[in-house]
């Protein structure tokens, strides 16, 4: 029986994308259900002048659109549209920040491009994307994304995995067991390795290439 969880994104972050992949395959598996939802980077970081001016404060109009959209067509169409927007982003390396990326995005997620215009029209929207990301770090004390929440974003949060590229089918089930066992081992904390190799993403290859 698959477990039902909720992942928090923010569309900025490249590992964020990888992860959601694996996730998206573990649905098609019928190993887990989703339940999208936001988490603003911006928010994180709005108290550091140095991380702001690296670009942490871009991807507000897409969140805002992200609860729209489920508003509109429920947390189903937020996966859609986050895999559509985030191959967008990170695949093609266009602008986390132009609203024809995120109009582009909507339309290949069946959805109506009206819905952008939509959420910037009402300043609702932001509250509710702080609202949602609040409520997740006060209740989890969760700093970053990707989040993945169990039972339903009622139980444990675990931040990660953070993972390079997309397993393969085994590893991807096999790797779900070993986190889900960890998020719920309430004695467990923290493991972690530096990163071994950089996403195959040209979001990532244009970032570095702009800071060599």
């Amino acid at each position: 029986m698959a477990e039902r969880i909720r992942f928090h994104f923010d569309p900025l972050c490249p590992w964020c994308y990888q992860t959601s992949r694996w996730v998206h395959r573990l649905v098609e598996l019928g190993t887990v259900e989703v339940d999208w939802a936001v988490f603003s980077l911006e928010l994180v970081n709005a108290g550091n002048a140095d991380v702001m001016d690296k670009g942490h404060a871009r991807s507000a109009a897409a969140l805002r659109t992200a609860i729209v959209v489920r508003d509109d067509s429920g947390s189903g169409a937020v996966g859609r549209f986050y895999a559509e927007f985030g191959a967008a982003v990170h695949e093609r390396g266009e602008a986390v920040d132009d609203p024809a990326v995120i109009t582009a995005a909507l339309e290949a997620a069946d959805l109506p491009s009206a819905l952008l215009d939509k959420a910037l029209a009402d300043d609702s929207t932001w509250a509710a994307v702080t609202a949602e990301h609040t409520a997740l770090v006060e209740r989890t004390r969760s700093f970053g994304v990707p989040t993945i929440v169990l039972d339903g974003g009622e139980g444990p949060a675990i931040f990660g995995p953070v993972v390079s590229d997309v397993p393969g089918d085994d590893d991807a089930v096999e790797l779900w067991r070993h986190v889900a066992w960890l998020t719920r081992y309430a004695n467990f904390s923290e493991l972690k390795r530096d990163r071994v190799a950089d996403p195959d993403l040209e979001s990532v290859r244009r970032s570095k290439a702009a800071k060599s």
